[in-house]
């Protein structure tokens, strides 16, 4: 609550959901979603309009992300996520996960056309026909 007193734009907003009830009763290796197991999921909204505000508005929401780690189960939920790179898309599942999603992604998508979205990549990507 301190941080957000220090919020450099109005529009800028934190979502707390509560989690639990039906999303904690299926199992985190039932599906994609991981984290189902966590009472809370955090979401910061920086959201301003002046291209010269962008540095102190991120930073604002980078020290309150980092301010909030201890609290975190060091994980991401992929719906939320910007253009984060490989990474952090990697860190929204556990290994196993991840591989197992590679392998539908190359049995269903091996050409990745579906990319526009917070991308796992087939294991091969087949090469262009001529």
């Amino acid at each position: 609550m301190a941080h957000f007193a220090t919020v450099p734009t109005p529009q800028t907003h934190l979502v707390i959901e509560h989690l639990g009830g039906a999303v904690g009763r299926i199992s985190s290796a039932d599906t994609a979603v991981a984290y189902r197991e966590a009472p809370y999921n955090l979401l910061v909204v920086g959201i301003w309009e002046d291209p010269a505000a962008d540095a102190p508005n991120i930073r604002w929401a980078r020290d309150l992300w980092e301010q909030m780690q201890p609290f975190s189960a060091g994980g991401a939920y992929i719906n939320y996520m910007g253009d984060e790179g490989e990474d952090r898309v990697r860190a929204a599942y556990s290994p196993a996960k991840y591989e197992r999603l590679v392998g539908l992604k190359h049995t269903y998508d091996p050409t990745n056309m579906f990319r526009l979205n917070q991308n796992i990549k087939p294991t091969v990507l087949p090469r262009p026909t001529r």
